[in-house]
């Protein structure tokens, strides 16, 4: 198996305290030969954990970025900006984007093409309602969200994170994320060719660490996109632990 990625992504949690203490209680846990890991805390605390992560193995993400380098976008933050601060990640597409602000595919797309002129690594996330799945629509939503939400030439990561798992508690079993894994890789290879082969697929939703082990077992699984579990020191080493560094 390949190296695995672990991302924490912290949502919009994190005092300055807080969030130094916790990426404190990281740096000092995360042992030498363990899977890539990275730490995607809100904007605000960006700057305060440059300095703390900069020696060690943990990479700094973001949890979002503009289409646009610069300009009248009150609120917004841009891609270089985050590459000034030492970020060499970004989260884009996630769920919440979507649901909350209205990111349609093509505003992932703008913004992944922008994240990859800008130097950084996008996970870019995709995910089918519990609607979708029951109905038996979910791998047509798929698809069609690879095909829309990454550009061509994609160098980037995946993340699956069904949206019926995120945040609830209720991950998807081992047999529906194999199988969805199995329909993803296929997706991939057919709308990229060869290099469809070698994009990382990370999963989300619900992951923690009593059921990081076998989630992160399966074919294709080449890491975990981690919500709540990822403020939490103990927990969040418990499931990098669980990776592969190989």
């Amino acid at each position: 198996m390949s190296r695995q990625i672990i991302v924490g992504n912290w949502k919009m949690n994190g005092t300055s305290r807080d969030s130094l203490a916790l990426v404190q209680a990281l740096v000092a846990g995360v042992p030498a030969s363990a899977a890539d890991v990275v730490v995607c805390p809100p904007f605000t605390q960006l700057a305060l954990l440059t300095d703390t992560l900069k020696s060690s193995t943990i990479a700094l993400g973001a949890q979002d970025c503009h289409k646009d380098s610069a300009g009248a976008h009150t609120g917004d933050i841009s891609a270089p900006m985050l590459t000034d601060l030492g970020v060499s990640y970004v989260v884009l597409g996630h769920s919440e984007r979507r649901q909350e602000h209205g990111e349609l595919d093509e505003t992932v797309r703008e913004k992944t093409v922008a994240a990859i002129k800008a130097g950084l690594t996008p996970i870019v996330c995709i995910g089918e309602t519990e609607d979708q799945r029951e109905s038996g629509d979910h791998f047509d939503i798929l698809g069609w969200q690879i095909k829309g939400s990454l550009p061509d030439g994609f160098a980037g990561i995946l993340a699956y994170e069904p949206i019926w798992a995120i945040g609830t508690g209720r991950a998807a079993t081992t047999e529906e994320i194999a199988e969805t894994m199995t329909f993803l890789r296929e997706e991939l290879v057919r709308q990229f060719g060869e290099a469809g082969k070698n994009i990382k697929i990370l999963y989300g939703g619900s992951v923690n660490d009593k059921n990081a082990a076998s989630i992160l077992s399966i074919t294709d699984v080449a890491g975990a996109l981690v919500g709540g579990a990822s403020l939490k020191a103990e927990a969040f080493l418990s499931i990098i632990s669980a990776a592969s560094a190989a």
